[in-house]
């Protein structure tokens, strides 16, 4: 499973059309609330930037294919509005995520709560800019997600039912990931569940189970969606940090080395860590540091080169995908949504970004 691969044409026909959902949506928001006052207009431009302005649109896929692999119409309007409810919801994760991690890009552009601290330091206001900027992206995430949940009027009990989950999940996984990077140091058990839920879940076997909810088969499907999708999603997250600490920044739209510089729990370092020598541990212990250098970053990715922890969680994503993609043999499902999952699975094992 060497090499990157592009997104498979069914993700970027699905984003299109989540996108244009999307778009429509909030230029209508932006248009009522700058109507009442203009003030308004740059918080919900905010929003407009980070949602419209990239992604991968995996939610919305996985979803989409649950749901029509279920039997239900790939034209019905409540599949679309689910993929942008997933949309608008990861972005509250970001934009909160953000503020946490202190984060200054993303998406190749300057963080929300940078842009509007100075904003506020351009323009002398009152009080500390950097709280005010902090304010601004918080109460901006808290917008997409009640706008996420709007797109979700529609759906039925058991599509509610799950989503309510896994908007928990979403939080439980990122109030470990913070509790995480501020002990350091976490075991690769510990690591790994921070990542299945901080991410995994809701990223591959939650928007299953939504999908399948939507077409009213989640009772049938939802045991070979999560076999499919649990393994799936631990692929996810295990690429996601390999990116975190490796990734091109004009690829991934981050700091090179980024994950390293935030400290982040991942199995990744965890497994470096345990098998890193005594004389590692100075430099293993300057992991989240604000001031670490450059060629501390190079060192320390170096580290989980030579103690084989990236050739560990390569095979361990390979595995996963393979575990995921032989899953899909036993889920009731139609052709076109088996072939389509499968695309996915490869894609997500060996993107890019």
């Amino acid at each position: 499973m060497d090499g990157a691969v592009s997104p498979p044409p069914s993700l970027v026909e699905i984003a299109d059309r989540v996108e244009a959902r999307l778009r429509c949506f909030l230029e209508q928001e932006r248009g009522r609330w700058s109507a009442i006052d203009p003030e308004l207009g740059p918080a919900f431009s905010s929003l407009e930037r980070l949602v419209l302005g990239g992604g991968k649109r995996l939610r919305p896929a996985f979803c989409h294919w649950a749901f029509v692999g279920a039997g239900g119409d790939p034209d019905d309007h409540r599949v679309v509005d689910a993929g942008a409810a997933f949309e608008l919801l990861h972005a509250f994760a970001l934009f909160h995520d953000d503020v946490m991690d202190g984060s200054p890009t993303r998406r190749g552009a300057r963080t929300t709560h940078l842009e509007f601290a100075a904003h506020h330091a351009l323009s002398g206001w009152r009080g500390e800019a950097r709280r005010f900027g902090e304010g601004v992206a918080i109460l901006v995430g808290d917008l997409a997600f009640v706008y996420a949940d709007l797109l979700l009027v529609e759906a039925p009990r058991p599509a509610i039912d799950v989503w309510n989950e896994l908007r928990v999940e979403l939080n439980v996984g990122q109030y470990l990931d913070v509790v995480g990077t501020a002990k350091g140091h976490p075991t690769e058990a510990q690591a790994l569940r921070i990542a299945r839920y901080k991410s995994g879940k809701y990223t591959v076997e939650r928007p299953l189970h939504l999908g399948a909810a939507l077409a009213g088969r989640l009772d049938d499907l939802v045991a070979p969606l999560s076999a499919y999708g649990l393994p799936l999603g631990d692929a996810f997250q295990l690429r996601d940090d390999v990116l975190g600490a490796f990734g091109d920044a004009a690829t991934t739209g981050k700091p090179v080395g980024d994950d390293l510089r935030e400290g982040k729990p991942t199995p990744l370092l965890a497994i470096a860590s345990s098998r890193a020598g005594t004389a590692a541990t100075p430099l293993l212990d300057r992991v989240g540091a604000p001031d670490l250098a450059d060629d501390e970053v190079t060192a320390l990715q170096a580290l989980l080169v030579d103690t084989g922890a990236v050739a560990e969680v390569e095979a361990t994503v390979e595995s996963l995908t393979g575990e995921a993609i032989a899953a899909l043999e036993r889920a009731d499902l139609t052709a076109d949504a088996k072939e389509a999952l499968v695309q996915l699975a490869v894609y997500v094992a060996r993107r890019d970004r």
